[in-house]
C-alpha cells in the first residue's frame, strides 16, 4: 500500500489523537495483537450465563456445573460423534481427573504428573506443553493427578505435586511466576484446581488455592495470592489454634487460640496432643464464591491421624472433641482470610470422610413459607447430602464460627450407612453409635478388632463434583455403594510417612453394582432416579439446558442421560477409564462436549476388592471432543 507523508496536524486534530491514544491505552487489557481477548473478571463472573467459553472450575462461581447451551438436547444427543482426540502421550499416564478450560478456541488442560497442554479446540493440535520438573521425593497420597487450571488475563495457573503454584503465559506456556507454599518432603502437595475471585470490598482479584497432604499429617492451608505476581496475600490454616497470615505477617489464630476442640497433653512439647501439631484439614478441592456476601466457600479435609483416639481426651467420648476445623465447609472473608463460619459434616471424623467435595451455592423456594432460601449444598463422603443456610454461615463477626445450627437438612444419598443413625437438625450433630469408632489395640497388640463401616473412607461420593440443574431442580451425585472392614493401629508421627493409625479393606455392598448415579431433590431428599454401574463411579457430572446430564464411567464410557428421567441416551467408549469432569461450550455456531480419559485415582491404589475389580481397565491419557453432525444440530 502506498504511504503518504503526514503533515503536522492542527491543534484540534492533535487533541483528538491524544484522546484516541488514551482510549487505546485504556483498552490494552481488553484486546491483543493476536485478536484474543484476555479473560477479565466479568468473563469469570458471568461464566454460568455464557456458552462461548469455560473460564472457571465448576462453570461458574457457584460451582453448579450447569450450562445454558441447548443445541445438543434429549432429542438429538444420540447422534453425538467424536471430532478429535489428543493423547497426552509418554509413559506418564495414570489418572486424568482434570476439568479443562476453553477460551477463544483454545483448550487448556492439565494432566497427570503436573503437566499442562494448550490445544486448538477445533482440531486438537497441540499449541504448547509445559512439564513441571518434579523431584523424586514427592508424596502424593492418591495418584499423581491434577484436577485443572484457572485463567485470568493472559495467564493460566495450576498446582503441582511438589507443593507449588505456577502461572504460565497462555500464548506460549512460558513460566511467568512460580511460588512454593509447602515442603513436599513431609507431604505437602497440590492436586485441586485453583480459583479466581474478586474481593468485592477492595476490588482486588485473587488466586485462591489449597494444599493437600492430610494423610501425611500436614496442617492444611487455604491461600490467596496476587493474581499478577503470585505474592501471598493471606493464608488460613484449618486446624483450630494454628496461626494465620496476612500480608506476610501473623494475623489471627483459627477459632479459639487454646484449641478446645483438641485435647491438651501436658507431656507434649507443643502443649497439645501430637495430632494437633499435624492435624490435617487440607482444603484440597476447589472453592466456590458468593458474590452477594463476598464470601469464599470451601470444603476442608479430614483430621490427622485417622485414628480418632489420638484426637480424643483419654476416657472421653469422641463427639466431645470435634477436631475443628476439619471435615466440613468453611466460609472466609476474601479481604483478610478470616473465618466467618464453619459447618462440620463429620465432627471428630474417625473414618477419613473428609469434607472437600465441592460446595454448590443455590437458591430455592421454601414450600412452607414461600420465601427464597439462599443455601449451600454438599454431598459428603459420609453418605449425607447437606443443605445449609449460607447466609447464616457468611455472617462475619457473629461469634464463634462453628455454626452447626446453620443446617437445614441432611439426607442420606446412598444405602447401608452404618456410621451414624442420622443428624439432629436442631443441633446439627450426628448420632454415632460407639461401636462405629474402631476400638484401640489391646495391650501388646499392633491392631484393634475389625469393625464393619459403610460408607468406607473412599466415600458415598468422593472428589468428583456433583452438578445442579435449575431447570429440573435436582442435584446429580456420582456415588458408590461399598463398605470396609476397619481397624485401629498404633501410630506415631514421622515426617514424610503416612500418618493414619487405621487399617482397612474395601468391599462391595451389592453384587450387581458399585457405582450408583443418583438425582436428588434438595428440598425433600427424595431420589428422583438412579442409574447403576458395575464399576465405581469416579467422574464428575455436567447438566445443560438441553435437558442432559453428562458423566463418565470407570470402564471407559462417556454417557449422556435425560436429566429428568435418568434414561441413558448416548455413550461412547474412549479406550480407558473416565475419571474426569465433562464441559461443554459453543464455537462456530456449534455445541461441543469435551472430557479427559485415563484411568487412575484413588480406587486402584487404595480400593481393596475394588482395585482387583478394576485391574481389567486399560491405562491411557487423552482428551476427547464431540459434537453433532450439522444435519442433526437443528433438531
Amino acid at each position: 500500500m502506498q504511504r503518504t507523508r503526514q503533515t503536522q496536524p492542527p491543534r484540534r486534530a492533535l487533541m483528538t489523537l491524544v484522546a484516541l491514544a488514551g482510549l487505546v491505552a485504556m483498552s490494552a487489557n481488553t484486546a491483543h495483537a493476536d485478536g484474543v481477548k484476555p479473560v477479565d473478571w466479568n468473563d469469570i463472573a458471568n461464566d454460568h450465563k455464557t456458552t462461548a467459553d469455560v473460564v472457571s472450575y465448576g462453570l461458574g462461581l457457584t460451582a453448579q456445573r450447569y450450562s445454558p447451551a441447548r443445541t445438543i438436547n434429549t432429542r438429538n444427543v444420540a447422534g453425538l460423534v467424536p471430532v478429535w482426540s489428543h493423547s497426552f502421550g509418554g509413559e506418564k499416564q495414570r489418572g486424568q481427573e482434570g476439568q479443562v478450560l476453553v477460551h477463544d478456541g483454545v483448550i487448556y488442560a492439565t494432566a497427570s504428573y503436573s503437566r499442562f497442554v494448550a490445544l486448538d479446540a477445533r482440531t486438537g493440535k497441540r499449541l504448547w506443553t509445559y512439564e513441571h520438573r518434579l523431584p523424586e521425593d514427592i508424596r502424593p497420597c492418591c495418584d499423581v493427578v491434577n484436577r485443572g487450571p484457572a485463567i485470568y488475563g493472559d495467564k493460566v495457573f495450576f498446582g503441582t505435586l511438589d507443593a507449588s503454584i505456577v502461572a504460565l503465559d497462555r500464548n506460549t506456556g512460558k513460566v511467568v511466576w512460580k511460588e512454593k507454599f509447602g515442603d513436599h518432603k513431609i507431604g505437602y502437595t497440590m492436586t485441586g484446581a485453583p480459583f479466581v475471585v474478586k474481593d468485592q470490598k477492595t476490588g482486588k482479584v485473587l488466586l485462591v488455592h489449597g494444599s493437600s497432604g492430610d494423610e501425611f499429617g500436614v496442617v492444611g492451608f487455604l491461600y490467596a495470592r496476587d493474581v499478577e505476581t503470585g505474592e501471598e496475600v493471606w493464608a488460613r490454616p484449618f486446624v483450630e489454634g494454628h496461626m494465620g497470615r496476612l500480608n506476610g505477617k501473623p494475623s489471627t489464630p483459627t477459632g479459639n487460640p487454646k484449641a478446645p476442640s483438641w485435647p491438651d497433653d501436658a507431656n507434649s512439647p507443643t502443649g497439645k496432643v501430637e495430632a494437633w501439631s499435624h492435624g490435617g484439614g487440607a482444603p484440597w478441592q476447589t472453592a466456590s464464591f458468593d458474590v452477594e456476601t463476598n464470601t469464599i466457600v470451601v470444603g476442608t479435609g479430614n483430621p490427622a491421624p485417622w485414628n480418632t483416639w489420638k484426637r480424643t481426651a483419654a476416657g472421653d467420648k469422641p463427639t466431645n472433641w470435634p477436631s475443628l476445623y476439619t471435615s466440613g465447609q468453611a466460609y472466609l472473608d476474601p479481604t483478610t482470610g478470616e473465618l466467618k463460619g464453619f459447618f462440620s459434616h463429620t465432627p471428630n471424623d474417625a473414618w477419613d470422610f473428609s469434607g472437600n467435595n465441592s460446595v454448590l451455592l443455590f437458591d430455592y423456594k421454601d414450600p412452607k413459607s414461600g420465601k427464597t432460601v439462599k443455601a449451600s449444598a454438599h454431598a459428603d463422603r459420609n453418605g449425607f447430602f447437606f443443605v445449609t443456610d449460607r447466609e447464616k454461615l457468611a455472617q462475619a463477626g457473629s461469634g464463634h464460627p462453628w455454626k452447626q445450627t446453620a443446617i437445614i437438612n441432611a439426607f442420606p444419598f446412598v444405602d447401608g450407612i452404618t456410621w451414624t443413625t442420622g443428624f439432629d437438625l436442631k443441633t446439627g450433630m450426628p448420632n454415632v453409635p460407639i461401636e462405629q469408632y474402631p476400638p484401640l489395640p489391646k495391650e501388646g497388640q499392633d491392631k484393634g478388632d475389625s469393625i464393619f463401616v459403610s460408607p468406607p473412607f473412599l466415600g458415598g461420593t468422593n472428589w468428583m463434583p456433583m452438578s445442579y440443574s435449575p431447570d429440573s431442580g435436582l442435584f446429580y451425585i456420582p456415588a458408590n455403594h461399598w463398605a470396609m472392614d476397619y481397624w485401629a493401629e498404633n501410630i506415631t508421627y514421622k515426617a514424610g510417612a503416612a500418618y493414619l493409625g487405621q487399617g482397612f479393606r474395601i468391599k462391595k455392598l451389592h453384587n450387581d453394582h458399585v457405582g450408583i448415579l443418583r438425582a436428588i431433590n434438595p428440598v425433600t431428599g427424595k431420589i428422583a432416579w438412579e442409574h447403576k454401574e458395575q464399576f465405581p463411579l469416579w467422574a464428575g457430572t455436567l447438566t445443560t439446558a438441553g435437558g442432559l446430564l453428562f458423566t463418565g464411567t470407570s470402564d471407559g464410557y462417556v454417557k449422556a442421560f435425560d436429566n429428568k428421567t435418568g434414561k441413558e441416551l448416548w455413550k461412547f467408549q474412549t479406550g480407558s477409564g473416565v475419571v474426569s469432569v465433562p464441559v461443554t461450550w459453543e464455537m462456530d455456531g456449534e455445541q461441543y462436549v469435551g472430557i479427559q480419559s485415563g484411568y487412575g485415582g484413588a480406587v486402584p491404589l487404595w480400593g481393596g476388592d475394588m482395585a482387583e475389580l478394576t485391574k481389567q481397565v486399560s491405562q491411557g491419557g487423552s482428551m476427547w471432543v464431540f459434537k453433532l453432525p450439522k444435519q442433526l444440530a437443528s433438531r
